[in-house]
């Protein structure tokens, strides 16, 4: 089987798509002009492994962040509350920081800490029906890009071996065109990017610096990738 290397990732895609495992990947994708619509359903939450992951998107999202799964599991406000609008603004120094709670969605083991902001006086899910309307929106537009687009990348921060397989397999029923998976997994003490041969096809796996907010970093692995017209 052919291993799929950054040579072959290259090129233009209809769409580009975060999968974790934090901000960082849709933050970048933002900086480099690679993102062109509404948030993926997974842009601002956290989500340390990517098998869960692959269990959501194997069930199309089904009861992703319903309330009955949820739970408070930090509220020092130890994040800030966001919206896409917000975050774009940032760099431009404009954004006003609003503390947030970290919320779990115990079902999929995925966090939220950006999506509910700690309002004096009131319970924390007082902002859920908003959430989840955003929510539902993301996931439908999500869904039907990736169902209906002739290519997409889509990128991992941090996997194993057995997960990007498990993800290779879970996508190709999921998306009718052709699809490429950009993973960077982050080494301790790494001073220079590495490719690495795992074997798949559809997947190109690269070692990284630990520092997941290095745009050197970033631009190196997404150099080459733009988005059609």
């Amino acid at each position: 089987m052919n291993n799929l290397n950054l040579q072959d990732i290259k090129g233009s895609y209809d769409a580009v798509f975060s999968l974790g495992s934090a901000c960082n990947p849709a933050l970048q994708f933002q900086r480099l002009n690679l993102k062109r619509f509404t948030s993926s359903p997974l842009d601002w939450s956290y989500s340390p492994f990517l098998s869960d992951v692959n269990r959501l998107l194997k069930n199309n999202f089904k009861e992703f962040m319903e309330l009955k799964n949820m739970c408070v599991i930090n509220d020092k406000g130890m994040s800030i509350y966001i919206n896409d609008e917000a975050i774009v603004a940032s760099h431009k120094g404009i954004q006003t920081p609003t503390k947030s709670y970290i919320i779990q969605d115990t079902l999929y083991n995925i966090f939220s800490a950006h999506d509910f902001p700690i309002i004096a006086n009131q319970k924390w899910f007082v902002t859920y029906p908003y959430f989840k309307k955003t929510l539902n929106y993301r996931i439908k537009r999500f869904l039907e890009k990736i169902a209906n687009s002739q290519s997409v990348l889509f990128v991992r921060w941090a996997a194993n071996y057995h997960e990007a397989v498990e993800l290779q397999s879970i996508l190709s029923q999921m998306v009718k065109g052709r699809f490429n998976v950009l993973i960077l997994n982050p080494v301790e003490d790494l001073k220079e990017i590495s490719e690495v041969n795992w074997g798949l096809d559809r997947t190109c796996v690269v070692n990284v610096p630990s520092d997941p907010n290095s745009d050197s970093t970033w631009d190196y692995v997404l150099n080459g990738v733009t988005l059609t017209n």
